[in-house]
C-alpha cells in the first residue's frame, strides 16, 4: 500500500511527547509537555516549567516512532492481557464474503488486507470473566488502571472504586492491545468522541486510517466507525490495528449490510455471528439499541421529527413489521456473555431521542432512559462495563431534568451524549 501522501505524522510547536514511568518498565504513559514563555516583570524576566498535558494522539506525535501502518501499533498491553492467565488463543470464526458487502459468488474488491500478525484471537477461558469491571469488583488494580490513574492524576485505587460503582469504564478489548487505556466517567476528565466512516463517493483503507489519526492528533478521545457498504470489515481491522484509542462501532449497521439493507430480514443469528466478528477483532464498546421497546414507539407518532437515531429506527421498523418485541432486548442477557469474553463495553443507544427541541424530554424519550436503567443492572450483573446515550436535541432549561433522570435511572452510570444541540436552527 503507498502511504507516501498520507498525513500521518504531527508534531506542536513548543511541545514535545514524553512518557510518564509507572510502577512497572511497560507501564509508559503519554503527555504532552508545552514550554511555556518566560514571565517578564519589572525585576527582570523569569523561566516558567513546562506544563504537562493529557494527550490522546498516540505515537503519531512522537517524534521517534516511525509510522508503518502495514504493521500497526506496538501491542503495549498484550503482556498484561497475558500475565493474568484468565485467557486463551483460538483460530477464530473464519471472514465470510458478506463481513464486507459481498455475497457468496460476487467478485470481491482488491481492498489490501492486513497483514496477518503471529497471534490468533484471545477470548476468556472456560468460566472466566475478564472485563476491567469483573477486575476491580474482586479489588485488582490492573496495569490498565495504573495507566488510567497516571493519565488522570488521581490514585489507581480510586480509578478502581469507580468501575467496580459502575461510574466509569475502562473500554479495552483484550485484541485490541495497540489501544492506551483510558477512562470516560462523571469524575474524570470530560471526553470526546469522534464519528469516522467511508464513503460511497472516495474512499480507501489509508484514508480511513489518516482520519482516525486526524481525529485522535485533534483531541479524540475514543473514535467510531460507522462504516457501511463494501469492505466493513477490512476497513476495520487496519483501523484497529492503528488507533491507539478506543474503537466503537454500532453492530446493527453491519448486519444490516449482510442481509442486504432489508430491516425485516434481520435476526437474532445475524446480529450475534456480528457481535463475535467485531469482538475478536477488537472493538471496545458497542452502540446497542435494547432499549427501543415496542410499546414505546406509538409514543412518538405525534412528534415532529418522530425517530432519528438510524439505529433507532431500524429496530423500531423490524419491531412494527413483525409485531415483536426488539431481539436485541430480548437476547439481551445472551449479548453479556459475549461481551463479558472478550471485555467489550457497552453504549446503550438512545434510538428514541429527540430530533428537535420541540421534542426534548418527551415521554418516548424518557421510556427509553429507564429501560436504559435496568439493561446497565443486567450488564453490570455479568460485570459487563456500561455507560448510556444520551440526546440529542434538548434546550437549554431542559438539560439539568434530562441529567437528574440518567442518575436516578441509570445509577449514575457515564452519560455519553450526543450534544445536547441546544438549537435545531444552527450546525452541530
Amino acid at each position: 500500500m503507498n502511504t507516501s501522501k498520507l498525513d500521518l505524522k504531527a508534531s506542536f510547536p513548543n511541545s514535545k511527547k514524553v512518557y510518564v514511568q509507572g510502577s512497572r518498565e511497560d507501564i509508559r504513559v503519554p503527555m504532552r509537555e508545552i514550554t511555556l514563555s518566560p514571565t517578564i516583570d519589572q525585576s527582570g524576566e523569569h523561566e516558567n516549567e513546562p506544563v504537562r498535558v493529557y494527550d490522546a494522539s498516540g505515537p503519531y506525535t512522537d517524534e521517534d516512532y516511525e509510522v508503518d501502518i502495514e504493521k500497526g501499533l506496538p501491542e503495549i498491553r498484550k503482556q498484561w492481557i497475558l500475565e493474568r492467565n484468565d485467557i486463551e488463543e483460538y483460530e477464530g470464526r473464519e471472514v465470510k464474503p458478506e463481513d464486507n458487502g459481498y455475497s457468496s459468488d460476487e467478485k470481491m474488491s482488491n481492498t489490501p488486507l492486513f497483514p496477518k500478525k503471529s497471534r490468533n484471537v484471545l477470548r476468556a477461558k472456560k468460566g472466566q470473566n475478564v472485563t476491567q469491571l469483573h477486575y476491580a469488583r474482586k479489588g485488582i488494580i490492573t496495569p490498565e488502571m495504573e495507566f488510567v490513574a497516571i493519565r488522570e492524576r488521581v490514585s489507581p485505587e480510586f480509578v478502581r472504586d469507580e468501575i467496580a460503582a459502575g461510574r466509569a469504564i475502562l473500554p479495552n478489548n483484550i485484541n485490541h492491545p495497540e489501544s492506551e487505556p483510558m477512562i470516560i466517567g462523571r469524575n474524570f476528565h470530560v471526553k470526546i468522541n469522534a464519528n469516522i466512516g467511508n464513503s460511497a463517493v472516495t474512499s480507501s483503507i489509508g484514508e480511513e486510517v489518516e482520519k482516525m489519526t486526524w481525529a485522535t492528533r485533534w483531541g479524540a478521545d475514543t473514535v467510531m466507525d460507522l462504516s457501511t457498504g463494501k469492505d466493513i470489515h477490512t476497513t476495520r481491522e487496519w483501523i484497529l490495528r492503528n488507533s491507539p484509542v478506543p474503537i466503537g462501532t454500532v453492530p446493527i449497521y453491519q448486519a444490516l449490510e449482510k442481509v442486504n439493507g432489508i430491516v425485516e430480514d434481520l435476526n437474532w443469528e445475524i446480529f450475534r455471528d456480528t457481535l463475535i466478528e467485531q469482538a475478536e477483532q477488537g472493538v471496545d464498546y458497542f452502540t446497542i439499541h435494547a432499549a427501543v421497546l415496542l410499546r414505546y414507539i406509538p409514543m412518538t407518532a405525534k412528534r415532529v421529527t418522530g425517530i432519528v437515531s438510524r439505529g433507532g429506527s431500524i429496530m423500531a421498523q423490524w419491531c412494527l413489521y413483525h409485531h415483536q418485541e426488539n431481539f436485541l432486548y430480548t437476547h439481551f442477557e445472551e449479548i453479556c456473555e459475549i461481551a463479558k469474553t472478550y471485555d467489550v463495553a457497552f453504549s446503550l443507544g438512545d434510538g428514541l431521542r429527540p430530533g428537535s427541541i420541540a421534542d426534548a424530554n418527551d415521554e418516548a424519550q424518557f421510556a427509553e432512559l429507564k429501560t436504559q436503567g435496568e439493561l446497565n443492572r443486567i450488564a453490570w450483573k455479568y460485570d459487563v462495563q456500561v455507560m448510556n446515550e444520551g440526546p440529542g436535541h434538548v434546550p437549554m432549561h431542559k438539560i439539568k431534568e434530562n441529567m437528574d433522570k440518567q442518575l436516578e435511572y441509570c445509577d449514575e452510570a457515564p452519560f455519553y451524549t450526543l450534544g445536547p444541540l441546544t438549537t435545531d436552527i444552527a450546525p452541530g
